[in-house]
């Protein structure tokens, strides 16, 4: 029997109710009603704007996850979802101010609680390293989707054909990056040019790292079950990094509307389980399959996001761009794809 739609997102719903409650009573508790619907405002913004920055994410989400067991899927809903909330948009905030500020753990957390605006403050000055590090490894996503001499389907055919021609170049997406890497590096300001280009080596090191990880994994797979749920522990990691990547960006520009942590962590919780939902559904109902062009949209916006992140490191991009030009290149797949399966059916017609 074929779920419905609201079946998938019935979770979703339940996060949202929850945690809209949670906010409004931590936010009446503290700072009386005022507070109270001030932060209920707050949070619903920020999972509008997860969901806005991370459509796309959902849709690479689904590529990756229909090759992987069932098992493996509900445990990326289930334990991704976790790593999603708990580690990218409260651990990963703490863990940026305990590196930049060199101060322990528990002196950040007291720094988020006690002075916000510090802590806001540290996590904006490190923003350069990670827009670096994200945008390269997106970067890297990207340009490997269309570097593929497999690659038989293209949107935009002057630029993908060429470009899956060009995979045989062994290694040359990796040149790219790199040579993108080197102009950014000198564009930034000279006291902060280093900085830049070790966090965007690490960008791109991760990304082979992770590579190589599934690689060697698939070439010792068996068909053992054990074998198998290695292959999806690969599959696993790839998805959290990616997951991260997309997220670097939403975190950043939750301090422009709140310097509370909790606030910011519910809100994009509450996103990101809205883009776990939708990922699982894309793999059921085998969307992807469906419209033709829809993956395409998801990798070009995923590289407009890495030129971004990039060209934010020189000046200000507000968050509401960077989601309307994702959305906008899905939504214009989305159109082709449709548009191109009616021209099929009435071909089949004639």
């Amino acid at each position: 029997m074929k779920a419905s739609t609201l079946s998938y997102f019935k979770w979703a719903f339940i996060v949202t109710i929850a945690g809209l409650v949670a906010s409004t009573l931590y936010g009446y508790f503290s700072f009386g009603l005022s507070g109270a619907l001030a932060f209920l405002f707050i949070t619903a913004v920020l999972a509008v704007l997860e969901i806005s920055l991370s459509f796309d994410n959902a849709v690479v989400n689904a590529n990756k996850l229909k090759t992987m067991s069932h098992v493996w899927q509900r445990r990326f809903l289930t334990w991704g979802i976790l790593i999603a909330v708990f580690g990218m948009r409260l651990v990963f905030p703490l863990v940026i101010v305990v590196l930049a500020a060199k101060i322990g753990p528990l002196a950040a957390i007291h720094l988020a609680f006690a002075e916000p605006k510090a802590y806001a403050a540290i996590m904006h000055d490190a923003h350069l390293a990670i827009a670096a590090f994200g945008g390269t490894f997106l970067l890297m996503v990207g340009l490997s989707y269309f570097f593929d001499h497999e690659k038989d389907v293209h949107w935009f055919a002057p630029l993908e054909k060429p470009m899956a021609r060009l995979a045989a170049v062994k290694g040359i997406e990796t040149g790219i990056a790199l040579v993108l890497v080197l102009i950014f590096s000198k564009l930034v300001d000279d006291g902060r040019a280093e900085e830049f280009f070790y966090a965007a080596i690490y960008g791109l090191l991760t990304y082979l790292a992770i590579e190589v990880f599934s690689g060697l994994i698939d070439a010792t797979q068996t068909q053992t079950a054990k074998a198998a749920a290695q292959g999806g522990l690969g599959a696993f990691i790839y998805l959290e990094v990616l997951d991260a990547s997309f997220s670097f960006d939403g975190v950043i520009g939750a301090f422009a509307l709140t310097k509370n942590l909790l606030v910011i962590a519910i809100g994009l919780g509450i996103g990101a389980m809205y883009v776990r939902s939708l990922t699982i559904m894309l793999v059921d109902r085998q969307t992807l399959s469906h419209f033709r062009f829809l993956e395409h949209g998801a990798f070009y916006a995923i590289l407009v996001l890495a030129v971004i992140m990039y060209a934010q490191t020189l000046l200000h991009i507000p968050e509401a761009i960077t989601g309307l030009v994702g959305a906008g290149l899905i939504a214009l797949s989305l159109w082709s794809s449709i548009r191109w399966r009616k021209l099929q059916e009435l071909a089949e017609t004639l």
